[in-house]
C-alpha cells in the first residue's frame, strides 16, 4: 500500500489530502501536525475550518484510509510521498522584508524529513514558495541524505475558498513540476498516478520545476490584476455616472476577456494574492527586473486604494467624523463561504473607522469574536504563522462588539457596511433594520449585493461601489 504524508493541517493539506484519501481507496493517507488543538478538531465533529462539502468527505474516509496525527516524525518516516504544506509567511524582517517569503518552516521540515527518513522519498511542495525553493530543499535533503535519495516535486494548489472541494474533484488543471532526469520523471509518473484515480490524464500538466513554481505565482498575479483592474474603473465610473456592473458586463462579453473576477469590490482578500504579488515583486526585484516589479506593485496599491476610498467615502458621508458613532459592520470574512479572514478587506476598513474613534458592531456568521479580535489586534503579516506561534493581545479592541445577528448589529447605528458578500445579506429585512437604526441612516455596500434602488424607497442613503452617486454623497465628495 502507497503511504502518503502530509505535513501542515491547514487549508491545504487538509481538504486536498481529505480528497485523496476518498478518491483513492487504495492509498493510506496521514495528515500531520505539531498543533494538537487542530488534530484534535480535525478528528472531531466540529472541524478547524468551514468549507462546504469537506465534512462529509472527511467522515466518509477518516479512521479507514484518512489518519490526523501529532506523531509528525512516525509518519513521515513511513511515508513514500511526503507533501509539505505549512506556512510560507511574509518576511517582517532582514532581507526582503515585507515582500519575499519567510522559508524558516519549510526549511525545519526539510530537515525533519532528512533526520527521520529510513528509505527514498518523494518530497512535493504544496505550500506557495517562491521560484527556485525547489533546489534549496533539494540541497538540505541531499546534503544529510545518508543514502538515501529524495526527488523535489512542485504541485502547487489551485483552489479557491468556498468552493474548494468541488475544485478537487473537478480541477481545471494539476499542475506537477520535477526535474528533466529519469529519476525526476520517475517522480512526476508516480504522482501522475495518484491524481490520475479521477483527474482526466489531458488535465494533469507536467512541467519543470521552476515553471511550476512561478505558475502558481503568476495565476493569483493575474487573478488580483483582475480585481484591481475593474475596481479602479469603479472609481472612474462613481466620478462619471456611469455603472461599473454595467461596464464589467460589457467587457466581460468578449470571450477574449470572458466575465470571471470582473465583480467591483472594496478589495481583494485571502492567504494569497498579496502575498504572492509581493513575492513576485521580490523575484523580480532580485532578478534586476525594476520595471516588471513596478508593473505588479500596482495591483497592490489599486487594492489599498480602494479600501481606504471606501473609509474616506463613509467618513465623509457621515459629516465627516464617525467619532463615537455606532457603524454596524456585515461580513468580516474575505468572501462568503469560508471563515477565513486572512488579508480580509474588512482588517483595514475597521481599523480606518477606529482610527476615526468609531464604535464597530461586527456580525459575520463564520467567523469568531475571537479571530475577529485577534486580527484587528495583530500586526501586518503576523496572520501568516501557526497560530501557536502567533502574538496574543491580552486586550480586546474596546471599540469592537461581535455580535450574533445582523439585526442586532444594526440596532441605533448610524451606518452599515457590508463587507462581505454572504446570500443571507440579500434577504434581510431593510425595513426593519431602517426603523432601527439612526437617522440619517446609511448604507455602504462594499460587494453590491443589495439592491440601491428599494434602499433609497425604504429613507437609506446608500453608497454602493462603482455605481452613480446619491445626491447626498455628491455633495460630500470622498477625499482621498
Amino acid at each position: 500500500m502507497v503511504k502518503i504524508c502530509c505535513i501542515g493541517a491547514g487549508y491545504v493539506g487538509g481538504p486536498t489530502m481529505a480528497v485523496i484519501a476518498l478518491k483513492c481507496p487504495s492509498i493510506e493517507v496521514a495528515v500531520v501536525d505539531i498543533s494538537v488543538a487542530r488534530i484534535t478538531a480535525w478528528n472531531s465533529d466540529q472541524l478547524p475550518i468551514y468549507e462546504p462539502g469537506l465534512d462529509d468527505v472527511v467522515k466518509q474516509c477518516r479512521g479507514k484510509n484518512l489518519f490526523f496525527s501529532t506523531e509528525v516524525e512516525k509518519h513521515v518516516s513511513e511515508a513514500d510521498i511526503i507533501f509539505v504544506s505549512v506556512n510560507t509567511p511574509t518576511k517582517t524582517r532582514g532581507l526582503g522584508a515585507g515582500k519575499a517569503a519567510d522559508l524558516t518552516y519549510w526549511e525545519s521540515a526539510a530537515r525533519m524529513i532528512a533526520d527521520v527518513s529510513k528509505n527514498d522519498k518523494i518530497v512535493v511542495e504544496k505550500s506557495t514558495v517562491p521560484v527556485k525553493t525547489a533546489e534549496a530543499i533539494e540541497k538540505i535533503l541531499t546534503h544529510n541524505s545518508k543514502g538515501i535519495n529524495y526527488q523535489i516535486l512542485s504541485n502547487p494548489e489551485f483552489l479557491a475558498e468556498g468552493t474548494a472541494i468541488q475544485d478537487l474533484f473537478h480541477p481545471d488543471r494539476v499542475l506537477i513540476g520535477g526535474r528533466d532526469t529519469p529519476e525526476g520523471q520517475k517522480a512526476i509518473q508516480a504522482l501522475k498516478e495518484v491524481y490520475a484515480h479521477w483527474v482526466p490524464e489531458d488535465r494533469i500538466i507536467c512541467t519543470n520545476l521552476w515553471s511550476a513554481e512561478l505558475s502558481k505565482l503568476a495565476a493569483n498575479a493575474f487573478l488580483a490584476q483582475r480585481i484591481s483592474s475593474v475596481n479602479a474603473m469603479s472609481a472612474l465610473c462613481e466620478a462619471t455616472g456611469a455603472d461599473v456592473t454595467q461596464v464589467s458586463n460589457a467587457v466581460g462579453k468578449d470571450t477574449r476577456i470572458g466575465s470571471k473576477f470582473l465583480n467591483a469590490s472594496v478589495g481583494f482578500g485571502g492567504s494569497c494574492f498579496q502575498k504572492d504579488i509581493l513575492n513576485l515583486v521580490y523575484i523580480c526585484e532580485c532578478n534586476g527586473l525594476t520595471e516588471v516589479a513596478n508593473y505588479w506593485k500596482q495591483v497592490i496599491k489599486v487594492n489599498d486604494y480602494q479600501k481606504s476610498r471606501f473609509v474616506n467615502r463613509i467618513v465623509s458621508s457621515m459629516f465627516n467624523t464617525v467619532s463615537g458613532k455606532k457603524v454596524a459592520v456585515l461580513g468580516f470574512a474575505f468572501k462568503k463561504d469560508t471563515g477565513d479572514t486572512r488579508e480580509t478587506p474588512a482588517i483595514d476598513v475597521c481599523k480606518g473607522l477606529l482610527g476615526d474613534n468609531a464604535h464597530l458592531s461586527i456580525y459575520d456568521p463564520q467567523v469568531t469574536q475571537e479571530q475577529i479580535q485577534r486580527d484587528l489586534s495583530m500586526k501586518k503579516f503576523d496572520w501568516d504563522h501557526p497560530t501557536h506561534l502567533q502574538p496574543t493581545s491580552p486586550f480586546g479592541v474596546k471599540q469592537v462588539n461581535v455580535v450574533w445577528d445582523a439585526y442586532e448589529a444594526t440596532k441605533h447605528a448610524h451606518g452599515l457596511c457590508i463587507l462581505t458578500e454572504w446570500d443571507e445579506f440579500k434577504t434581510l429585512d431593510f425595513k426593519r433594520i431602517y426603523d432601527n437604526m439612526q437617522k440619517p441612516a446609511f448604507v455602504f455596500d462594499g460587494r453590491n449585493v443589495v439592491d440601491a434602488a428599494k434602499l433609497r424607497e425604504i429613507g437609506f442613503i446608500v453608497y454602493s461601489i462603482g455605481k452613480p452617486l446619491d445626491a447626498w454623497l455628491k455633495d460630500m465628495p470622498a477625499v482621498a
